[in-house]
């Protein structure tokens, strides 16, 4: 069991439970209602500034589940999406619990896991929007033959022997989750904090603690866009440049390293196009479209909602100090070893 995880996780819930009372809930959008416009920063760009979440999405699903076959997300609405948010809630409760070691729920806890999570505040019935299937697209021969001869990476959550540190994933030694995956709801370390300056936006991520600084439209006076670093540079978050089509600040990702490309992408042909659009003063549209034509055989897109909660600020996420798990799974090997001989 990953200790990291669960000293994490806990001290990140129980800041939530003291502060949930307070939460706003999720902006709704009525039919027929005018679109938002966002204010403006004082030079002039729309103001998408503030502290977000999407732990209300924790339990929602990647791509169409087979139970809506054929049908579009927008068609899930009223008691049928109420019922189908009840449903992953509890599923949520009985998870946490089991990871907790209280799968029955008989053990006392100040947590109360039912409030923490509030699943049941989540908008959308799957990420993915585009294919229209709401799957993500096959991966291409190309992409079959390449992912296959990766090396294979250990979890503390798994069984084994491991020869070393680098046996194990990125998020286990405290590096990164990559991108977006650092942004895609989990169990903790839900928060976003997103800031702007004159050229400039920068995204701070809860999660392994990291921040992204965009970049916003041309590097001169003669309007010239900014161009990306050399293709000999790879970063683990890509480069990323970011413009605005009107409301909505997009952003253009590339220069990824092959170790942390996004669902084992081909890092030389990678490229993200997030788009963020304050839809409501609580809300964010994040769309991300990921496109790879050696990996993919089309590009897809998925969009989350990030929902402002000023309540809950990104917090220290201090990875390497409660990391336990790193040494003790090492320490378990190294005995296993000597046991061989």
């Amino acid at each position: 069991m990953n200790v990291r995880f669960l000293i994490g996780s806990a001290a990140a819930l129980a800041l939530s439970s003291a502060l949930m009372a307070q939460a706003p809930a999720p902006a709704t959008k009525t039919a027929g209602s005018k679109p938002y416009t966002p204010p403006k920063t004082a030079w002039g760009d729309p103001d998408i500034q503030g502290n977000f979440t999407n732990k209300y999405e924790q339990a929602t699903p990647l791509e169409r589940p087979a139970e809506f076959e054929g049908r579009r997300a927008e068609d899930i609405t009223g008691k049928e999406f109420e019922e189908l948010l009840q449903r992953r809630q509890e599923g949520q409760l009985a998870r946490d619990r089991f990871l907790s070691g209280d799968p029955t729920g008989a053990i006392a806890t100040p947590l109360e896991w039912r409030d923490i999570y509030e699943v049941k505040k989540a908008r959308r019935p799957w990420f993915i929007v585009d294919p229209p299937d709401g799957r993500i697209p096959a991966v291409t021969p190309e992409g079959q033959k390449r992912i296959a001869a990766l090396p294979r990476r250990g979890s503390s959550f798994s069984n084994g022997n491991f020869g070393g540190p680098e046996e194990l994933s990125l998020y286990d030694r405290c590096i990164t989750r990559g991108y977006p995956s650092s942004m895609m709801p989990a169990i903790y370390g839900d928060s976003y904090q997103i800031v702007q300056g004159e050229g400039f936006v920068a995204v701070r991520i809860e999660m392994i603690h990291e921040t992204r600084i965009i970049p916003i439209g041309s590097s001169t006076s003669s309007g010239q866009a900014r161009p990306h670093v050399g293709k000999t540079i790879a970063l683990d978050m890509g480069d990323p440049r970011g413009h605005w089509e009107g409301n909505t600040l997009v952003v253009e990702s590339t220069n990824f390293k092959g170790r942390s490309a996004f669902r084992n992408a081909n890092p030389e042909t990678l490229k993200l196009v997030e788009r963020f659009t304050r839809v409501a003063p609580d809300t964010v549209e994040w769309a991300v479209t990921v496109e790879d034509p050696s990996t993919w055989t089309r590009p897809w897109t998925f969009m989350i909602p990030l929902t402002r909660n000023d309540q809950e600020p990104v917090y220290e996420y201090a990875c390497h100090e409660g990391n336990y798990a790193m040494k003790n799974l090492l320490t378990v090997s190294r005995a296993a070893d000597a046991d061989q001989k």
